[in-house]
């Protein structure tokens, strides 16, 4: 019989069916803070109420890292039911839940695995399940966790900004910036790279926008690299539906699905947002 092995990661991602019933697997909610009050992500709040709450109070909420000894406490009981731990988080330049993961992780005598995914969203939770599939083909954990970056840095993330003004309130553009872009109703789209959020594009409206985050979605699915893809959206999965029905048009055999961006994000980018992310490593698949 292999090891029992716990698989933790935070509530920046979004489990999908088949993690959400796997009972190894646990997640530690990040901090939302809201007109100084705290909330737990995904237990005493959720997307949706924190962008009601965004646009009808024009609040700028704030996000913040499990404290260590919240992962400590949790690896500690984990410890005495399992073999070993594998920790998959959010990206460490977005946020300091990596940082306290692998604190506590070094707190105690008891093998942990903690790895920085660079990403976001389910990007991010979906190494939790590549990094199962190696292990199970019979990987050792040093060649699994290679494996695992290797696929990790063939993603693609691209994000159509829902709110200029949220992006302002949240200190991630200067008021300057904001009256400007306002005004020339500019729509950026951001990138992830190297696990930072990066402007990749400065369109003039919102439909100037969707073609071009298809567009470079179109890029990578005409050589072949890809077999599926995800939405990723602020508030509501109808806000996918558009980009879905052009994708399916023009690639039936893709596999498409839709998850909220998550919190860490989702109080900078607003409601509105929408990005789309794909892996195209196809070694490592």
């Amino acid at each position: 019989m292999g090891e029992r092995i716990a698989w933790v990661t935070d509530s920046s991602g979004c489990l999908d069916v088949e993690l959400e019933q796997n009972p190894d697997v646990y997640v530690v909610p990040l901090i939302v803070m809201i007109n100084g009050k705290e909330y737990l992500d995904g237990v005493d709040i959720h997307p949706e109420e924190m962008h009601r709450m965004m646009k009808e109070d024009k609040v700028a909420p704030k996000t913040s890292q499990p404290a260590v000894g919240t992962f400590l406490d949790l690896f500690k009981k984990l410890a005495g039911e399992y073999d070993r731990i594998i920790a998959i988080h959010l990206s460490s330049r977005l946020s300091g839940t990596y940082s306290s993961s692998l604190q506590a992780a070094q707190m105690l005598d008891f093998p942990i695995m903690v790895i920085d995914s660079l990403l976001i969203s389910y990007p991010m939770t979906f190494l939790i399940k590549k990094m199962m599939a190696y292990i199970n083909e019979g990987l050792s954990l040093e060649e699994a966790r290679g494996k695992l970056e290797r696929f990790r840095d063939s993603n693609e993330l691209y994000v159509l900004i829902g709110s200029l003004e949220q992006l302002h309130r949240s200190g991630r553009m200067s008021a300057t910036s904001f009256i400007l872009g306002s005004m020339l109703n500019i729509k950026p789209i951001i990138s992830i790279e190297k696990g930072a959020l990066e402007i990749r594009e400065k369109t003039r409206n919102e439909k100037r926008a969707k073609t071009k985050i298809f567009s470079l979605f179109k890029a990578a699915a005409d050589r072949g690299t890809i077999k599926e893809c995800y939405l990723l959206y602020g508030s509501a999965e109808e806000q996918t539906k558009g980009l879905k029905t052009q994708i399916h048009d023009l690639y039936p055999d893709m596999s498409v699905s839709a998850y909220p961006i998550g919190t860490a994000v989702g109080v900078h980018a607003g409601d509105k947002t929408l990005g789309i992310s794909w892996f195209s490593d196809r070694s490592c698949i």
